[in-house]
């Protein structure tokens, strides 16, 4: 992580879960952190933990849905930064909704084509923008998928849907960076069960820490991913040699089955 040191990092989703480990690790690996979520304040409360840390995270407002604040998002970087900008783009934000196809919700479906889909393709578009106009070379993109976009379980099949759809994303983009001969790179994570507050709020629970203690019962010995897990994925991609690029990683626990 030597040559991302003092280097500028977006983190969508950072204000939580997996996307709040993801900003921790980077800035203790001391790169420049731009955590973006809705609630800024879950960010800042982690800025102020962070405070002596070789690296800074820096908390920005934005709800990814909506395209004009990704974009102030950018603007806000280059200011900041002096005409910089973010190198590397975690597009880790996402939402699932349970519900079954034939009986879901049409504002749920549209609500997880919307932060999983559109979303982290309009912010990946508008980072390539920013890091062409600067003649950065060697950027990297993450996106934070899932295992539900490589196998179709038994619930939020619509979810499934969207994440099958960020799978084809993936790949599309890197055709299309080896196409334009750049050396900046894109990785996808694909993390099956995470002990997290995602699962709680897909099913709309009212114990949002008991429904992370629940993920213990869904493997055979109680172990379930720590968000951690995936952070070390992403710094393990953004460590690679110039000349390899880590395009998928699939992490289960050891004691899940599908």
């Amino acid at each position: 992580m030597e040559r991302w040191s003092g280097r500028v990092a977006l983190v969508t989703g950072a204000s939580a879960g997996i996307g709040e480990e993801i900003a921790r690790q980077l800035v203790t690996s001391g790169m420049i952190v731009y955590g973006a979520a809705r609630n800024v304040q879950k960010i800042q409360a982690l800025s102020d933990q962070l405070s002596g840390s070789p690296g800074k995270l820096i908390a920005i407002k934005c709800d990814v849905k909506n395209e004009e604040e990704v974009k102030r998002v950018f603007k806000q970087i280059k200011e900041e930064t002096n005409g910089g900008g973010a190198d590397v783009c975690i597009n880790n934000a996402g939402v699932s909704h349970d519900g079954t196809l034939l009986t879901g919700s049409t504002d749920d479906w549209r609500d997880m084509l919307d932060v999983n889909v559109l979303a982290p393709s309009v912010i990946t578009r508008e980072f390539m923008n920013d890091i062409k106009s600067r003649k950065i070379d060697d950027g990297h993109i993450v996106f934070i998928n899932s295992m539900s976009g490589h196998r179709v379980t038994n619930y939020s099949h619509f979810y499934c849907a969207t994440k099958y759809a960020v799978t084809a994303l993936v790949e599309g983009i890197r055709q299309e960076l080896r196409e334009m001969k750049t050396n900046t790179r894109i990785t996808a994570i694909s993390p099956g069960l995470v002990r997290t507050e995602f699962r709680g709020r897909a099913s709309k629970a009212a114990d949002i820490e008991q429904s992370k203690k629940d993920y213990d019962s869904l493997v055979y010995n109680g172990q379930p991913l720590e968000a951690v897990d995936m952070a070390s994925a992403v710094l393990f991609a953004l460590s690679a040699p110039p000349r390899m690029e880590v395009n998928d990683i699939y992490i289960r626990p050891t004691a899940q089955v599908h």
